[in-house]
């Protein structure tokens, strides 16, 4: 079966792409959340479940902001009538934002589900209806409310911190054969920062945008993009406290349409970017250490 993967990076366009999803489906919409403050997102859920969705929400108990927000966010869903669960791990923080709806289509997103990330970030989310990545969420979210060990046997294609990401970040960025691209205002890991220093010292052409705003959006998703070839969408930072202290979801993306996307938004980017500043950045704005 033939893997249909789109990507979808223009602020004007994510609302509508997640509504839909909500909008079709028809037994159950699975929601991992770690802000949400969009009206028109739980008017939509708040009719799935009128229809008779299932709607289940596993949300972040800490984050920055504190209880009042994440009590809004409680409130909002419960109206809605979605059945909530806090993810209740003790030192892992949960960043992850997916959706599942029926038996696919499935999102992974670097973005949250406010206005602000639906208008004003510079973000993408994938949506794909890939079975092995529908049934890898499925059961991390089970395992996350269960509080239970992640599930050995993930698409490969999942990304998930803090037990796998390093190392599946770090093969990708050793596997370049040509180029390196990379959106990600919070990078700081050494290992990661080494290495990225270690591969432009080896020929590969290396561009690192990490400033906090490229043009008029605000820097907010993480992106990687290998060879033009390999995509890489979702929550994770190249931060050590991303990489192994944080429930993170990203998804590697292959689909020449999608990866295609990708590349276009990474050279809007560079004609948007500042050039000759005295941090390192060239011509295009990316950073080169």
């Amino acid at each position: 079966m033939a893997v249909s993967d789109r990507v979808i990076t223009a602020p004007e366009d994510r609302r509508t792409a997640v509504l839909d999803v909500i909008r079709g489906a028809r037994r159950t919409l699975l929601l991992s959340l770690f802000r949400c403050t969009d009206d028109a997102i739980f008017e939509e859920l708040a009719k799935a479940t009128e229809r008779g969705v299932a709607v289940e929400a596993l949300v972040t108990a800490r984050a920055k902001g504190g209880r009042k927000k994440l009590a809004k966010l409680y409130r909002a869903l419960k109206d809605a009538r979605v059945s909530v669960s806090m993810y209740s791990d003790p030192v892992v923080k949960y960043h992850a934002k997916y959706m599942v709806a029926d038996d696919g289509p499935a999102v992974v997103a670097s973005l949250n589900f406010t206005k602000k990330c639906f208008s004003r970030t510079l973000d993408a989310l994938v949506v794909t209806d890939d079975p092995t990545v529908v049934d890898g969420l499925r059961r991390l979210m089970q395992a996350d409310r269960e509080s239970q060990p992640v599930p050995d046997s993930l698409a490969p294609r999942l990304i998930v911190g803090p037990e796998r990401a390093r190392r599946q970040l770090i093969g990708l960025i050793t596997q370049a054969q040509r180029t390196i691209r990379l959106v990600d205002a919070k990078l700081s890991d050494p290992d990661v920062v080494t290495l990225l220093k270690q591969r432009r010292s080896e020929g590969i052409a290396v561009e690192i945008f990490n400033m906090k705003r490229l043009g008029d959006l605000k820097s907010h998703g993480k992106i990687l993009l290998i060879d033009d070839a390999i995509a890489v969408v979702g929550s994770l930072s190249l931060a050590a406290l991303s990489l192994d202290f944080r429930r993170e979801v990203a998804i590697t993306v292959e689909t020449p349409s999608a990866v295609a996307e990708i590349a276009r938004l990474f050279e809007s980017i560079g004609e948007a970017a500042p050039s000759g500043s005295p941090d390192g950045i060239d011509t295009k704005g990316a950073a080169l250490w």
